[in-house]
């Protein structure tokens, strides 16, 4: 009876901790954005638990299914699954992104171990395997195209996993799955400790690096402050992630040769469009020289301009361009150039009215209608959320944006999804909650928040990732929005930007944040005579990242290999000019020790920008806001998420395959 009394008594606790947990619930809320104010940082590892508890039992009710395995029961129940870990996921992680505090980032830290071991468990789940591939191995010609692909996606993902290996491999890839998420956690939190070290130091935020660079005269400061952001976590202090990294490195290789490849690379780029590493290799190197081809250039009609200053007795005789002085030389290289100063077009710049013109651009080319979502509680004061409806009123989804730089958001931009559109098994097109993030200088008492022209850039290209989830048309969850292959996925976001600097869509949004005055055609036209500018730069610096990537993931083995030589080694091998580091140094390159999203993938930004490129040439042959051909893009690329090939989609959108010269003469470097 005292037993049966402690069983009920717990039952009842249980109860209550389940109604007082805004996970456990139906969210009443607009448009199924999560109640931030009601979320607790106490509710989101029991919330976690439950949802692994929860998605154990579904994925063993497939299982258990005693009719033969067919799309139905097995594919799309296993997409339909793991619904309340998806919850919690979607607002935990991009919580910890961008607004962490020290009791979330100790929850993330307990987080991550559980839900890798649970995602390996499904993955090495031989009884669920082979349901999966009596669905595989079965006739596939009454299956649509997205099923194909969602089929032929889960049924590969079991193959790249390790379902064929023994139980001692599949333990041991285990541990390593397991150990990689705590690394990519623990990177990510010692560079957010050096970024806010160096905001502590100079008093701006990396985030402001690159303006501020080109326009900080004093040379002395100007190196120390590349030389902080240049050794980000590379300091030998409790934040250096070079072991971090080398340890991320031998974990990969050992997965990769579990796994039956020699390095990550090759394991990484198996099923991407590129394929292979040689394919990735030759491709960068043909960017590359191009981009040193005009770096060369740049640092001399750079070095002429720093020979002014040594004339004058600025600067002492035979100083040279450094990296610390390319930026800025190079500004004062355009304004001579050019007669374009930046501090001046940013004074057209002003935030909300950008946030405006990304809007309305997308008003123009596929008749979306935003609408601020007033009174409604976010995960941030201010962070701000729109409902995006289609021209005929119909909902297409939320999107939050959260454009302010903070010491608990890591540095850069990007886009996730709180929640995904899919079609649910009742039928019900379920939409999409999007967030694009950026690092943006806040407004003070007496000045908004203006933005440079690179910021505007980021902004309209994050907003076409966020076009790519909210336009999304597909059935599945697995197949929708930005579930594409890693080197198509940019696609979307790179040809948004193309949009920002034309001139009818500058005047829609351009506007003097004093005067009100509409930007000038003489500052347009300057902007844009300016658009190709140093390039061998900003070209290099992409590309030389993109290689320093494929280059640890090539490596067979990290015995004996430094960081800092290693790193050396692969930009004297890549031609890269002394003036130029690349855009990430290992230490702080988050997008591929951070996260496994960009491993042997960074080159992605330059493959889809051969597509985003050649795409544009069609609009701008059609006219930049032709109806039919914006429409195509949209039904072909942004609905269609990965329910078909990447290529196919691409074709099906530009009538043939794409011209590969396209990023070149776009960049002016052809």
């Amino acid at each position: 009876m005292k037993k049966t009394l402690i069983t009920i008594l717990s039952l009842m606790t249980m109860a209550a901790c389940n109604q007082s947990n805004p996970f456990f619930a139906e969210w009443d809320t607009p448009f199924g954005i999560p109640p931030f104010d009601q979320i607790k940082e106490s509710h989101y590892l029991p919330a976690a638990k439950e949802g692994i508890k929860q998605h154990e039992a579904e994925i063993q009710a497939i299982i258990d299914n005693p009719e033969a395995p067919d799309f139905e029961n097995t594919i799309a129940a296993l997409d339909r699954s793991g619904a309340l870990l998806g919850k919690v996921s979607g607002v935990l992680f991009n919580v910890s992104e961008s607004d962490a505090t020290p009791t979330i980032n100790k929850i993330v830290e307990k987080a991550m171990p559980m839900i890798s071991d649970h995602s390996s468990s499904i993955n090495m789940n031989k009884a669920l395997y082979e349901r999966v591939k009596a669905v595989y191995d079965a006739d596939q010609s009454a299956l649509t195209t997205e099923q194909k692909m969602l089929l032929k996606d889960c049924y590969e993902g079991f193959e790249k996993n390790g379902i064929g290996l023994d139980e001692a491999s599949q333990k041991r890839l285990r541990e390593i799955n397991s150990e990689l998420s705590s690394l990519s956690l623990t990177f990510g939190n010692n560079l957010l400790a050096e970024s806010n070290a160096y905001k502590a130091e100079i008093g701006s935020s990396v985030s402001n690096y690159y303006d501020e660079m080109a326009t900080v005269a004093d040379r002395d400061l100007r190196e120390k402050m590349f030389r902080l952001y240049s050794n980000r976590a590379n300091n030998g202090n409790e934040n250096d992630n070079k072991a971090v990294l080398l340890r991320t490195m031998e974990l990969r290789i050992e997965k990769a040769k579990i796994l039956g490849y020699e390095t990550p690379a090759a394991q990484i780029l198996s099923d991407k469009m590129a394929g292979n590493a040689e394919t990735v290799d030759a491709f960068l190197s043909n960017i590359m020289e191009a981009a040193m081809a005009r770096a060369k250039e740049e640092v001399a009609d750079m070095q002429k301009v720093m020979d002014e200053d040594i004339a004058a007795g600025v600067l002492p005789e035979g100083t040279t361009i450094q990296p610390w002085d390319y930026m800025y030389y190079a500004e004062r290289v355009r304004r001579a150039r050019y007669a374009l100063d930046e501090s001046e077009v940013m004074k057209y710049f002003k935030m909300e009215n950008v946030r405006a013109g990304i809007f309305g651009n997308a008003t123009r080319l596929y008749g979306l209608q935003f609408e601020k979502i007033e009174d409604i509680a976010l995960f941030n004061p201010v962070a701000e959320a729109f409902k995006v409806s289609d021209a005929d009123g119909s909902l297409i989804g939320v999107i939050i944006t959260d454009y302010f730089s903070r010491e608990t958001k890591r540095a850069g931009a990007w886009m996730n999804n709180i929640s995904e559109q899919y079609v649910s098994v009742d039928g019900v097109n379920v939409r999409p909650v999007i967030v694009n993030i950026c690092n943006f200088n806040a407004p003070t008492a007496d000045k908004p928040s203006l933005l440079t022209i690179d910021q505007v850039e980021t902004a309209f290209h994050e907003f076409g990732h966020a076009l790519h989830g909210l336009l999304s048309q597909c059935c599945y969850k697995g197949t929708s929005g930005t579930n594409v292959k890693r080197d198509f996925v940019e696609l979307p976001s790179q040809i948004n930007e193309n949009w920002a600097f034309e001139k009818d869509v500058l005047s829609t949004y351009a506007f003097h944040y004093e005067t009100g005055e509409v930007i000038p055609d003489e500052l347009v036209a300057k902007v844009q005579a300016a658009s190709n500018f140093n390039q061998g730069f900003t070209t290099g610096e992409l590309c030389a990242a993109s290689i320093l990537d494929m280059k640890w993931h090539e490596l067979s083995s990290v015995e004996g290999v430094e960081v800092e030589a290693f790193e050396q080694k692969c930009c004297e091998e890549m031609g890269l000019i002394g003036e130029i580091i690349p855009r990430y140094r290992s230490t702080y390159f988050n997008h591929i020790f951070g996260g496994s999203g960009y491993s042997a993938g960074y080159y992605s930004y330059l493959w889809a920008e051969v597509l985003d490129k050649d795409a544009f040439e069609l609009f701008k042959q059609k006219g930049i806001f032709d109806s039919e051909t914006a429409m195509s893009f949209r039904r072909n690329v942004l609905e269609k998420g990965g329910s078909d090939e990447p290529m196919t989609l691409y074709r099906n959108f530009r009538g043939a395959d794409p011209d590969a010269s396209a990023l070149l003469r776009a960049r002016g470097l052809k």
